[in-house]
């Protein structure tokens, strides 16, 4: 089999994965179709020779053409989401192929989510959470460092999953309850914090946690003051996914993240979190104290 032959079985070998993936960055099945086809030829351009990994190749290009065409297409006007694909046409024709890739595809409803996402959000949320792409291997096709990629995915993920972005006053209102906990905390000023404390107050560990020897659960006011009292001396206030909370690290890599839910002005829950799956995905960021 000659080189050229060779080539494009392989590249055909991919085409169905790479097609997917430009759907569900683009929503729309002609733009994809282009999309992968400007992915051919690039390949047959290219020395290949030099590529260990066509798959992951394929998909960082792909990706790119993907990210110009979300740039290009936010400069002029467009036609709705389930205009842009012939698979939401109530009068089209069944075509197995199509269907084949739609199947494993996103539906109308996240399509019009993802329409909500800058360019760069939409891409690093698709590669990362529906194609296990590392954000080491994103950060190339965005021009931006890991952390700002793992950020940007952080932010599309809360916008698709329905949570929203925490407004601009109760951030503020986060960071000076939780800095004043952990400022209590650290001086073992009881009564400031149980004026911190909701009275029902929760403290949840997760397993990872719990296993440092952290207590599963613990609830009320005073029991969790008393808890706290004298602690946290070597935790750091951060915001976690947008909202002020506190990190425990070891050798700078954190360890448990301290999530706090405030209610009202008064913190009513904190979740201690050390699974290594929640550490590898939360968006965290210093704070200043």
């Amino acid at each position: 089999m000659g080189e050229d032959n060779w080539l494009a079985t392989r590249f055909e070998e991919n085409r169905d994965r790479l097609q997917v993936v430009a759907y569900r960055i683009l929503g729309s099945e002609p733009e994809a179709e282009d999309a992968v086809q400007e992915a051919w030829i690039r390949l047959s351009r290219s020395d290949t020779g030099s590529i260990d990994n066509l798959g992951g190749w394929l998909t960082t290009v792909v990706g790119r053409i993907c990210l110009d065409m979300l740039r290009t297409r936010r400069r002029r006007p467009e036609q709705p989401v389930g205009d842009q694909s012939p698979a939401f046409a109530d009068d089209a024709v069944p075509d197995p192929e199509l269907e084949a890739v739609q199947a494993d595809s996103v539906g109308l409803a996240l399509l019009v989510v993802l329409e909500t996402l800058t360019p760069a959000e939409r891409l690093a949320f698709v590669l990362h959470d529906m194609f296990a792409v590392p954000y080491d291997d994103i950060a190339p096709i965005l021009g931006k460092s890991p952390t700002a990629v793992r950020q940007l995915a952080s932010r599309a993920r809360r916008r698709v999953q329905g949570t929203p972005e925490p407004s601009g006053t109760d951030a503020i209102r986060q960071k000076e309850i939780v800095g004043a906990f952990l400022a209590a905390s650290r001086s073992g000023d009881f009564e400031a914090l149980l004026e911190l404390l909701d009275p029902g107050v929760v403290v949840r560990a997760d397993s990872a946690v719990a296993a440092r020897g952290a207590a599963a659960m613990a609830s009320g006011a005073r029991a969790v003051a008393a808890s706290f009292a004298g602690r946290a001396q070597a935790a750091r206030l951060t915001l976690v996914d947008g909202l002020a909370g506190l990190v425990w690290s070891q050798y700078g890599q954190p360890q448990v993240v301290f999530v706090f839910t405030v209610v009202d002005g008064r913190i009513t829950a904190i979740d201690l979190r050390g699974d290594s799956d929640y550490l590898r995905d939360v968006d965290l960021a210093a704070l200043e104290s």
